[in-house]
């Protein structure tokens, strides 16, 4: 790390300037134990910190030496054109390096195997305790209760009405801290889970799930958001991945569980179904404990780094808070501010009013028809195709461990090339094509049932992946973490109504083969590409705009541009991800 200030000198000033300069000069900061400037600025701390002073200007009549352009006419300067001190201390985080790229890949890599991973982990008990209810009605579950198809519908229901309901505790991340908040969630849902172990009607098992609708709402569709908080725009749809990845790896591990269970309790006290839903909902009551502990509120607070790594995760973030609202970044990386933390509701309404938080929403609708629909149904519409009860629990899992690869394959090159809009249409068309297969299979009534099996596999690919990118899109998307809670709540509150379309398109009159749900599942994802692709023009159009109107202002004021077409020491415009 450089000591001298003079690395910071900008490009036109020459060396032999004089300190009398009407600039802003670097000078040691007196105040090694303060995180803030006295115009409440955020500073370099530590015993190379430094904090910008600016000298007093010259007055307007006086003369500098060797500026006078030959003619002796006094030099006026125009202090509209100088850089700003306030300015500049922002963007002297990116010019003055505080920490090493080993640093910052060590850190990165500690966040990804221990936040990422738990969070994920999380995510998989989850959504095994929100889809096995699909593995138990081939186990016995729509015998015992002696259960309807429109009173398991009804089941389905349950759980989505409640969370979409209470999609707006997704907020609460902003007001609760995390390790008290995730925990509860997790002990709530663990213990309702394990309850529908001794359900007796339908009635009682219609409370639990929508009890249940209730606890995952608060904890899944907000983690995406909380992740925002330890890293960068353009790392966030890997790790997004990894954490949706979960469900695919989660239904793929339940689909052999269920085989497991199934087969062990034929011959045990309790019947299968009820002793799958026991041991698949109570770990996370352990869970919940350990993550009380384990999971942090804010980068500065994870107790798994070390005291230098927690200040490399904060300050890594910090090149991208140019590009936010001066309250914006105190309100998200000063940790002593706490009473700064809530919401913007004004940035609420915003979001609210913006039509591009409606188009990822309506995408994540017809997203969710399928999304919700497969892993419910997926063991019946294998056995209907001519398997047993038994061999339709092991065959629903290689589909989703294939959908797993594809999802974090997905993730990764959607990060590396900086694009969204591209994955989201490529897996709108594969998914599209499985569910018209398996569609076009079942009107003509052809026997060969490997080709609808293998039509599954795309299909459910195509819509796990399409889901991780619309709500990394989302994310990236909005400039501050109010506008990213709202934009996220909004998302899930109008997206989760695609599961009540979806969980009501496989009755069990349509059987075996299913031809109104896969042409309905087919319709939706080829809506989701629709909609993906006029995002992105609209999102473009809006880029080119905002482009348009800095260069305007730029060549009016006459201000000199840095490399990439910024003006000297303003903020980088927010531009929109594609």
């Amino acid at each position: 790390m450089p000591s001298s200030p003079e690395l910071l000198r900008r490009p036109h000033e020459s060396a032999s300037q004089s300190t009398d300069d009407a600039s802003a000069e670097l000078t040691p900061s007196p105040r090694s134990s303060s995180s803030a400037s006295t115009d409440g600025l955020p500073i370099i701390d530590g015993a190379e910190g430094y904090e910008l002073r600016p000298l007093a200007r010259l007055d307007d009549a006086t003369t500098r030496p060797g500026n006078n352009n030959g003619l002796g006419v006094p030099y006026e300067e125009d202090t509209s054109l100088l850089p700003s001190p306030r300015r500049f201390s922002t963007s002297s985080v990116q010019s003055y390096e505080l920490y090493t790229p080993d640093e910052d890949r060590a850190v990165l890599r500690k966040l990804d195997r221990r936040l990422v991973s738990f969070m994920a982990v999380l995510y998989c008990l989850s959504f095994l305790d929100r889809s096995n209810i699909g593995n138990a009605r081939i186990a016995g579950l729509a015998d015992d209760l002696n259960l309807s198809s429109k009173e398991y519908s009804w089941l389905l229901w349950a759980f989505y009405i409640t969370y979409i309901l209470f999609e707006w505790m997704t907020l609460m991340y902003r007001i609760v801290p995390a390790h008290i908040y995730i925990s509860v969630c997790i002990l709530s849902w663990g213990i309702v889970a394990s309850l529908q172990s001794i359900a007796t009607s339908f009635g009682f098992l219609l409370f639990l799930r929508a009890l249940l609708g209730i606890g995952e709402a608060a904890f899944g569709p907000g983690v995406p958001f909380y992740l925002s908080f330890f890293f960068r725009r353009h790392e966030l749809a890997f790790r997004t991945g990894l954490f949706i990845s979960a469900s695919p790896l989660s239904a793929s591990f339940a689909g052999a569980l269920a085989w497991l269970i199934t087969k062990i309790g034929e011959h045990g006290p309790l019947s299968p179904w009820r002793l799958l839903f026991l041991v698949e909902g109570f770990p996370s009551v352990l869970i919940a404990v350990w993550a009380w502990d384990f999971i942090p509120d804010g980068p500065e607070s994870a107790k798994w780094l070390n005291p230098r790594q927690r200040k490399v995760a904060v300050l890594r973030l910090r090149q991208e808070k140019e590009n936010e609202k001066e309250d914006h970044v105190r309100e998200r990386y000063d940790s002593e501010s706490k009473s700064r933390k809530g919401l913007d509701f004004r940035e609420i309404l915003q979001t609210l009013k913006d039509p591009k938080c409606y188009l990822t929403a309506f995408m994540f609708f017809s997203c969710n028809v399928a999304f919700s629909s497969m892993p419910v149904f997926l063991p019946t519409i294998i056995r209907d195709m001519g398997y047993t009860a038994i061999s339709a629990q092991a065959m629903s899992a290689p589909p989703y461990f294939f959908a797993f690869v594809i999802v974090i394959t997905t993730a990764y090159y959607s990060d590396r090339l900086q694009t969204r809009s591209i994955f989201i249409m490529l897996h709108s068309l594969l998914a599209t094509a499985g569910y018209s297969t398996i569609a076009i299979s079942g009107h003509y009534k052809s026997p060969n049932t490997t080709i609808r099996y293998l039509a599954l596999y795309p299909a459910t690919a195509g819509f796990f992946s399409a889901i991780t990118i619309i709500i990394t899109w989302t994310i990236n998307n909005q400039e501050s973490d109010s506008k990213k809670g709202t934009g996220i709540a909004m998302l899930n509150i109008i997206g989760q109504m695609g599961p009540l379309v979806g969980t009501s398109i496989f009755p069990k009159e349509d059987g075996p083969w299913y031809v109104r749900g896969m042409g309905i599942c087919a319709c939706f994802m080829l809506l989701v590409g629709v909609l993906a692709a006029v995002l992105r023009i609209v999102l473009k159009a809006q880029n080119n705009k905002m482009w348009k109107e800095k260069e305007r202002q730029v060549q009016y004021a006459g201000i000199p541009l840095e490399e990439g077409g910024n003006v000297k020491g303003e903020h980088t415009p927010f531009e929109f991800m594609l």
